[in-house]
């Protein structure tokens, strides 16, 4: 597994654990049993180390996924602000719109009011004099057709200036533009800020995303961690549990030659009883006993 070499976990080598059977239970000697018994305790901290390990890289791996949720969650709750943001400032903008389509529609419509009778405007006036003025340059005229075109020309430019006239007198008007071209440059201001926000909120958005997934890879190795941990620390149980049963045994078998010492020694006092009885029997019929036969006599209590 990538994560055992990410933290470079000693793999649980099956070839060192220690088998214990009901037959070595049950018929191996004492000694054996001692040295059994010594190769499953070492086995068993061996154990119960690797599991201790595994178990202190999960609780960390466990910390980080947390610290990655959380900064996801950072992101989130910025991202939704920001969000907030952009609605309030998309609101504004709408409405600041409304209001300038509203205003450059009286401008137009004042506009109107102020034509002349032919109902032309300042920009066909203006336009038809550049078409007049370019027939002019291009074409060749006669001295009477030329002089009409100049008239024509004059009487245009005359219209348009006196219309022009009495639009730039209106200085109601003028406010009037003044005062749409202000709405249009807030809604616009509102329009930017919409902009901005919406692209950090992506940003935030896009770095909770990343968060998450990071979360979920590291969560994936945590989990990976506590297998791990659980392979070594039943490992270490069933060791454990089998230097129990030995410890056990070693026990029984420890009763059993204190029984048997026990046993002994009073199968052997009672030989020594039976022995100093039949020497006090001899002394009390006359014969002469020797010294070992005296001690033997004072140990039993007969002399």
């Amino acid at each position: 597994m990538a994560v055992v070499e990410e933290f470079d976990i000693k793999e649980l080598d099956e070839a060192n654990n220690v088998e214990l059977t009901d037959e070595q239970l049950e018929t191996g000697s004492k000694g054996q049993l001692i040295k059994l018994a010594g190769q499953l305790r070492d086995r068993r901290n061996d154990l119960n180390q690797m599991a201790s390990e595994r178990a202190s890289k999960r609780d960390d791996l466990n910390a980080k996924t947390r610290e990655k949720v959380d900064e996801a969650q950072e992101h989130r709750e910025q991202r939704d602000e920001l969000n907030e943001q952009v609605q309030e400032h998309k609101e504004s903008r709408n409405q600041l719109n409304a209001e300038a389509n509203e205003l450059f529609d009286k401008v137009d419509e004042m506009k109107g009011d102020l034509d002349m009778d032919d109902g032309k405007g300042l920009e066909e006036l203006k336009e038809e004099i550049e078409q007049l003025e370019f027939r002019q340059q291009t074409e060749v005229l006669s001295t009477e057709d030329e002089r009409e075109l100049i008239e024509k020309i004059e009487n245009k430019r005359e219209q348009y200036q006196q219309k022009k006239d009495k639009v730039d007198d209106s200085g109601e008007l003028e406010e009037l533009v003044e005062e749409a071209e202000e709405v249009r440059s807030e809604a616009s201001q509102h329009h930017q800020k919409v902009t901005e926000l919406a692209d950090k909120a992506q940003e935030h958005h896009n770095q909770m995303i990343e968060a998450y997934r990071e979360a979920d890879d590291i969560r994936d190795k945590a989990d990976e961690m506590h297998e791990l941990f659980v392979q070594a620390q039943e490992a270490a149980d069933r060791h454990h549990e089998d230097f129990v049963r030995v410890q056990k045994r070693l026990r029984e078998l420890d009763k059993q030659e204190e029984a048997e010492r026990k046993d002994e020694r009073a199968e052997k006092r009672e030989e020594a009883k039976a022995e100093a009885e039949e020497i006090y029997q001899k002394f009390k019929e006359g014969e002469t006993l020797d010294t070992e036969d005296l001690m033997k006599l004072q140990k039993t209590g007969l002399l």
